[in-house]
């Protein structure tokens, strides 16, 4: 019992200087698994700090599973350049812990998403992430397909530093 306490304790220890995120040159890479009405699929983040809280990036999504729909590859993927403002330290609730909310704009819509990020050491960690389309690009009704990336939709996966 006393290896376990002591291996517990050291585990925690070398964790305890993760830090979500650092300013400018801080670089994430993201992978996740996204979900949404009718489709699931893969997230793939890229962003790279350019001040104390504010940070750049890309995003690609690609829906793998559809449900019932007919889409081909232009409706299963978007591509976005997203706008982030990190937030952790502003809010200072732990130094391993960011909230970042932004503005996205893609191939699809204009939009915003909500993102939260644990490190549990200096390079890795979890993310969650919320998305929702403020204007699509299309007007009138959309087809099924077309509603993919199209609406409210949530990934959760890890997080690097780079």
């Amino acid at each position: 019992m006393k290896k376990t306490v002591v291996i517990i304790m050291l585990f925690v220890a070398a964790f305890a200087n993760a830090q979500a995120f650092s300013g400018k040159g801080d670089s994430k890479f993201q992978v996740a698994a996204n979900f949404q009405k009718n489709a699931t699929g893969i997230n793939v983040n890229y962003d790279l700090g350019l001040g104390e809280n504010i940070s750049v990036g890309v995003s690609g999504v690609y829906a793998l599973g559809i449900n019932d729909v007919s889409a081909n590859f232009g409706d299963r993927f978007d591509l976005k350049a997203r706008f982030s403002a990190n937030i952790g330290n502003v809010l200072n609730i732990d130094e391993k812990f960011d909230i970042y909310p932004g503005l996205h704009l893609g191939l699809k819509n204009f939009g915003g998403h909500l993102g939260m990020r644990y490190f549990f050491s200096e390079g890795f960690g979890i993310f969650s992430e919320l998305n929702a389309p403020f204007a699509i690009y299309k007007t009138g009704v959309l087809t099924p397909a077309e509603t993919i990336h199209n609406q409210f939709n949530v990934s959760f996966g890890t997080v690097f530093n780079l």
